[in-house]
């Protein structure tokens, strides 16, 4: 009987005779490709993170290495949007901000001093008593006090602890209208991919749109698109099929294996993580591949910069490091790891592999 292993099993065991081999981790990458189906191409997560990841100039003034703002927050869901908008801190952005509601912002200001917060998105149990016009006065104000910023971010990060609230979905719905007309890059995740899932056209043929879905999230994806069931025999072809049909958006599928693809290529990031599966870090690899994706488009203008999309980019490293954390975590509280003690492996992490000095 013949016993089917799992990619990341394969891939394991290919650098470990690779390594036994040749002695070298500097074939690495090539001998790994090419023994890896063509539909899906291995990335090197750690020659990414070494390419977009900044120096640290002293001439540099605060904000220049990023500025990440997150939408959501709300009275049931306050851990996600935090978890986001520090981990975007400790991988290096200068200022991170929380777009949340009242009822979430007292908590979220008290998690850390470092977030600046902003109370003013609304749910529908505030408003109820509202006429239809009040209502819509309140939408305009909510939506322009995420205007007054806008222009002052780097990237988005839309869904962490948003929940389904009519009222601010369609608020959240305008904010990504409004980062859309203002050209800024946004992450959907959790919530946020509802919102998505619901209404494709708010991301559609926006290549700064970055979507992460996890298993669930992406088979819905995939049923309300391609009208079809996910496909894990020819997993690269159908998550390139989805990203083109939703118009070249950037899709990081995660999984065992992370996939990505913006309809064009299919990169696959393999690095094993950890077997704790605490809620959480995929606010940490949304936060990750905000502040990564940033980084990436300040090397548009050098000539010399990636062929690859600033996009991909982000998410190749982010969901490198996020691997690399996780393990080193692991190493350190093995079945008590909790989200909170990967993001505080993620400096070390990133210095394992770009050291600051």
């Amino acid at each position: 009987m013949l016993v089917k292993h799992s990619s990341s099993t394969v891939l394991r065991r290919q650098q470990f005779l690779v390594r036994t081999l040749c002695g070298s981790r500097t074939h690495l990458p090539k001998l790994i490709r090419a023994t890896m189906s063509s539909k899906s191409e291995a990335a090197d997560a750690e020659s990414v993170l070494r390419t977009v990841t900044p120096s640290l100039d002293p001439k540099r003034h605060k904000g220049q290495a990023g500025k990440i703002a997150v939408i959501g927050g709300c009275r049931e869901y306050t851990g996600a949007p935090y978890f986001a908008a520090i981990s975007a801190l400790k991988i290096g952005a200068d200022l991170s901000h929380v777009f949340c509601t009242k009822d979430a912002a007292p908590v979220i200001k008290s998690y850390s001093p470092e977030l600046i917060v902003h109370p003013v998105l609304e749910e529908s149990y505030t408003i109820s008593q509202f006429s239809e016009e009040e209502k819509r006065k309140v939408e305009d104000k909510v939506i322009g006090e995420v205007d007054k910023w806008m222009e002052r971010f780097d990237c988005l990060v839309i869904g962490p602890g948003l929940g389904r609230d009519p009222f601010l979905l369609e608020c959240v719905s305008k904010i990504m209208l409004l980062a859309k007309k203002s050209n800024v890059p946004f992450v959907v995740d959790g919530d946020g991919l509802f919102l998505v899932t619901n209404s494709i056209d708010l991301v559609k043929s926006y290549p700064l749109a970055v979507l992460t879905p996890n298993v669930n999230e992406y088979k819905r994806l995939v049923q309300k698109v391609l009208n079809c069931e996910v496909d894990e025999e020819n997993a690269g072809d159908q998550l390139r099929s989805l990203a083109k049909q939703i118009g070249g958006v950037t899709i990081l599928r995660k999984g065992k294996t992370d996939l990505i693809s913006n309809g064009e290529i299919v990169k696959s990031v393999s690095i094993y993580g950890s077997p704790r599966r605490c809620g959480g870090q995929g606010d940490i690899l949304s936060g990750g591949v905000a502040v990564f994706l940033s980084w990436a488009q300040q090397l548009k203008s050098d000539p010399e910069s990636p062929s690859e999309s600033p996009a991909i980019l982000g998410c190749i490293a982010a969901s490198g490091l996020l691997r690399k954390a996780a393990a080193l975590a692991f190493t350190k509280h093995k079945r008590s790891t909790l989200t909170s003690d990967i993001i505080e492996c993620l400096g070390e992490s990133l210095e394992d592999i770009c050291p600051a000095s």
